[in-house]
């Protein structure tokens, strides 16, 4: 019997707490070898998978890479870039030509309340070891696929450079010239027309995870939410924002979603 669909966010290389990761999670390996325990035994349950990867140039308005500060030196890591910083030279762009374009989404970011930018270090560059899946879940993958002919869905996010994409879903401002960056209309239907429990798990549970979870708070039919369970013991947050990892189960058990650890899975 089928019983589960599976969502699992951005579970690579540069998120897990192991050597050379360019920006590792507290826990986040664990999480996945958690995971990929519970799919080995139970994947004949499981009736699809989704998996979603965070694919990046090396440049982009959300890394370290494209801003400097107003000596032309490179922005620390996890640095918060505002609007008002930009137009009083703290922060520029590292490339004079997309100044004024970069302006203009912290305008609009900042308009829609959700997120300040953070320069975050450079990661999960597309094609690199630090995109890669994590190798233990990408194994269990692999085992699901050969024992029941499924093939897992893999979904790249993150693509264009002058927007941020936490969301499995939906860049934070979606662009007109680009579709990718607009709602995933395609990933929800499937997500949504399971006759089973929706599980979710992946990194981190503070940013990608929990902008994914509102997304699918905001676009799922509620008949499908009361089915979702989200796996807290398959979860991390980045190191700092814990709190926003505890308001993202808060909202969700609001919502009518429910909260399990993998192993209480029945």
């Amino acid at each position: 019997m089928k019983c589960y669909d599976l969502l699992i966010v951005d579970p690579q290389n540069d998120f897990m707490d192991i050597a050379d990761a360019a920006l590792p999670v507290p826990g986040a390996a664990a999480d996945m070898e958690r995971l990929a325990l519970w799919l080995d035994m139970a994947g004949e349950r499981v009736a699809s998978i989704a998996v979603t990867l965070d694919s990046h140039a090396n440049v982009g308005i959300e890394r370290t890479s494209f801003w400097v500060d107003a000596h032309a030196d490179a922005v620390a890591p996890f640095t918060t870039v505002t609007a008002a910083d930009v137009r009083s030279g703290r922060f520029k762009a590292r490339h004079a030509q997309y100044q004024g374009e970069a302006l203009a989404y912290l305008d609009a970011l900042e308009a829609g309340g959700r997120h300040r930018l953070i320069a975050w270090p450079v990661h999960c560059v597309t094609a690199t070891w630090g995109h890669c899946i994590y190798a233990p879940i990408a194994r269990s993958i692999a085992a699901w696929e050969k024992a029941t002919g499924g093939t897992c869905l893999k979904v790249l996010k993150g693509q264009h450079p002058l927007t941020e994409q936490y969301s499995a879903f939906r860049a934070e401002v979606p662009r007109p010239d680009d579709s990718a960056t607009q709602l995933n209309s395609d990933l929800l239907r499937r997500l949504g027309r399971g006759d089973g429990a929706l599980l979710v798990a992946g990194e981190a549970q503070s940013h990608c995870v929990a902008a994914s979870v509102q997304d699918m708070m905001a676009h799922l039919p509620a008949a499908r939410l009361a089915q979702t369970i989200l796996l807290s013991d398959c979860m991390s947050p980045v190191r700092g924002f814990e709190p926003d990892a505890a308001q993202l189960m808060d909202q969700a058990l609001a919502a009518g979603l429910r909260v399990s650890e993998v192993g209480a899975l029945t």
